[in-house]
Formats: structure tokens, sequence, C-alpha cells
């Protein structure tokens, strides 16, 4: 079973380029605790780090793939638009060898783009699951015709995997059910962690345990921020802020709405509960007090701080979970909030300011190194053989410096746009909580005159 997406790219090809074809990635490394235990796969992956990796290229040369790509789109003058397209091929753990893995990628690459277009086939060895990378030019060698990606072309991708995985004696998905999610949101789902519908269908299912009849249900629901509509044959929730209802039927084939209500209460003891909403318990008094929802804040670590304490990412050894939805679909990849906030604490960044200052410091010693390199270029070119031999190590010292440094620059501006991520998720949190308290004074209310 191989799940496969593509998209397009826009920027820098080499960056591309260089992440597809990525050693660290492509050959494995045996000394690392995924490496198998099986000795059988272990003698496979040794041979592929023997091989130093598994990476073929189509129509052009891997070593020189980036600058044979600038050339067609320079002979057919299209240097505008997408760059290049991405792609991916991922097998389940367990399901490939390296070896397999790679020679379906390239089979597919072939039959899919092999024609018309300049392609590098990278079969990545550096997670559980083996799978292969496909970076292709926009523009055809061929005619200069560009790539156009649709629907189309994305089923004919899936079809003509799943073709080549059934002459391989392997499993398909026979119902994909529409696009493929990125591969992360896939490996997630598998894994049974937080994603989107995940989240839901674990909040669906308390609603339909605690209730026994459906105005609870939706009760349940709104209180955790879902915006239900739980009438007609089909019923639906929104995730808090969202606007767009998704089926219960989607999450669960078997919720239907004469389903979920043939099964609230059928057990005696069962009685009807409100979600619980929770704060995190150990939220410094600094962060609780400079917190302040709805005002847009520069001060970035502060931010962060508070957002990682909301996930119960801090402090590390905490029990804490969150229960909104809002929240918890943000520790799919936790890791990442870990990341920028490190990245924060080294690099003194406070401030929104101090976050731009950094990111011109990056952008200028890019520039720096490679103007080094282009004049290193024209040494290497014009330098006998034994003098060009001398010479590439320090070109290629420089370019993994080149390379570092944008890795950085992705991470300050990746920071920039967490920071819009976390203003909305914080404000939608708020929200519902300032909802929740206006609703409870309203009930309060309404017992007290009764009771009068």
């Amino acid at each position: 079973m191989a799940t496969t997406a593509l998209w397009p790219k826009k920027g820098g090809l080499e960056d591309l380029i260089a992440y597809a074809l990525d050693p660290e990635k492509t050959i494995p490394d045996l000394t690392d605790d995924r490496a198998p235990k099986d000795m059988k796969m272990l003698r496979l992956y040794r041979e592929a780090a023997e091989k130093g990796g598994y990476v073929s290229a189509l129509n052009c040369l891997k070593e020189t793939a980036s600058e044979q790509m600038l050339m067609t789109k320079k002979r057919f003058g299209k240097l505008g638009g997408y760059t290049a397209f991405h792609g991916y091929q991922s097998f389940p753990q367990g399901e490939v060898t390296p070896e397999i893995c790679h020679e379906i990628g390239v089979k597919t690459a072939k039959e899919m783009w092999g024609g018309r277009f300049q392609v590098l086939v990278s079969t990545h060895l550096n997670e559980n699951n083996p799978h292969n990378h496909f970076v292709f030019n926009s523009v055809s060698f061929r005619d200069g015709g560009k790539y156009v990606n649709s629907r189309k072309e994305m089923n004919r991708l899936r079809e003509t995997s799943d073709r080549l995985c059934r002459e391989y004696g392997l499993s398909v998905i026979e119902d994909p059910g529409g696009r493929a999610p990125p591969r992360h949101i896939w490996l997630a789902e598998t894994a049974g962690k937080p994603t989107l519908y995940n989240v839901m269908r674990e909040d669906v299912r308390h609603a339909i345990m605690d209730s026994t009849a459906p105005r609870f249900m939706e009760g349940y629901l709104r209180k955790l921020g879902y915006e239900t509509d739980l009438t007609g044959e089909k019923w639906k929730i929104s995730m808090p802020g969202d606007g767009r209802f998704i089926n219960l039927e989607t999450l669960d084939r078997n919720w239907k709405a004469e389903e979920i209500i043939r099964t609230m209460g059928d057990e005696e003891h069962i009685t009807n509960r409100r979600a619980v909403v929770t704060y995190p318990p150990e939220m410094p008094d600094r962060l609780r007090r400079w917190f302040r929802p709805y005002e847009k804040t520069g001060e970035i670590y502060m931010q962060f701080l508070h957002y990682c304490y909301l996930l119960g990412i801090l402090p590390e050894d905490t029990d804490y979970r969150p229960t909104s939805p809002i929240l918890k679909t943000d520790l799919v990849r936790p890791e990442i909030f870990v990341e920028q906030v490190r990245y924060m604490e080294k690099y003194g960044i406070k401030t929104t300011e101090d976050l731009l200052a950094d990111r011109k410091y990056i952008e200028n010693e890019i520039e720096e190194l490679k103007s080094r390199r282009r004049k290193l270029q024209i040494r290497i070119d014009r330098a006998v053989p034994e003098r060009k031999e001398e010479l590439k190590p320090e070109r290629n010292g420089l370019t993994s410096l080149i390379r570092e440094l944008r890795k950085r620059l992705r991470l300050n501006m990746k920071i920039e746009r967490q920071s819009g991520h976390i203003q909305e998720k914080t404000d939608l949190y708020c929200a519902n909580e300032e909802r929740n308290r206006e609703e409870q004074k309203r009930n309060r209310q309404e017992r007290d005159s009764i009771t009068r």
C-alpha cells in the first residue's frame, strides 16, 4: 500500500534537490536505533550504504541536475512561475526493501514524466518506512511545454503507483477516498496521533458515550467549541473557527443518525456529562499575567512559551494534556514548536524585531558565502586538473555552510508564520472559554429564577 502526493514548488531549485539527495536521508545509518534488526534487512541496508544510497536521474545527471534544469528553462525562455514539482511515494513499514522501493519509484517516474521532463528519484531511508521523493522540472526538455498539475494527474500518479504495487505483490488502497493527505498527516493518522479527523473522532465518541439524547450530545460538543448540525439524516460538525462541516459518517461509517440514537444510553449507568475544557496547572505566573487575548504581540518568544504550556509541551515532565480540539490538532508534530523555541533561545530572539534582524544577518551571510563560492568556482574552472581536486573540498565546504544557513533561514521565516497561527488559535481558545462562561452564567440565572 503506497500513498502518493504531488505539489508545485517555487523558489530555490538547489534547496529542493539538496533535500531530495541529502545523504543523511538516502544513505541509511546502520548505527541508528531504527536500523533493521532482521539480518536479511540489515544486509540490504548495508548494501544500500555501500552503494551511496538509492538516487536515480532521468534525462539528466544527478550531479548537475539543477544546472541542466535551469538550462532547459533558459532555452525556452520560461524562468517564471513554478520552479519544479515535488512528489512522494510512501510505503508502510516492513512492506518493501530499499531496493524494491527505489525500483518502483523509478518505474513510476518513467511512466509519469520520463518522456518529457528531467526527473530525480531518491529513496529516503531515514524514517521507519522507506519512501521515494520525485523532483522534476516544470519545463519539458523536449518541447518547452510546462507541466500542468491537476486532479487528473494526481489520479494518474496514484493509479500508476497502485498498478506497480500490484505487479510486485504489494497491498493497495482500494478506496482512496480522494486526494492523498500530506505524508506526515497520513503517518500520524495511521499512528493514531491527534490529526484533525482523529481529534474529531475521539470527541464525538466521548459525546456519544456520555449522552443519552442528541441534545446532550450537542451540548457536549458545543462546550468543546464545535459547531454542530444534528438535524436531518446526516449529522455534521465543524472544527472551531473552521466553518466547514464534516459528516459524522465520514469519521466513522457506523455513525449514521439512527445508529447513534440507538446506541445512546445502552448501559444503565450512563448519565449525561458535560465536556471538560482544562487549563495547564503549571503555567508560570509570569506567562499567565503577560498573556492578553485578542492583542497582537511583538514579544514572540513569550508568545511561543505561553502556547507550549497550553499544548502541554512544557514543562517537559507535565502530565497535562489539552482537552480543547482547537489546541489538540497542533500536537501532531509538537517537536516543531520545541525546535522553534530552542532556536529563539539559541540566538537570543525575544521580539519580532530580533527575528527580522536575525533574518537579515543570515541573508547577508548567504550572499557573502555565495560570492566567495562563485570566485572559487572561477578559479576551479581555470585550474589544472590537480589543482581542481585540491580546491573542490573548499567549494564543497562553502556549499555546506550555505545549505545550513538556508535551513536556518527557513526556520526563521517559519517562526514568523507560526506566530500568526498561534495568535489565531489562542484567540479561538479564549473566545470559546468566554462563551462557555457566559452560557454557565445564563444557566445559573435561569435556575435561580425557577427556584424563586
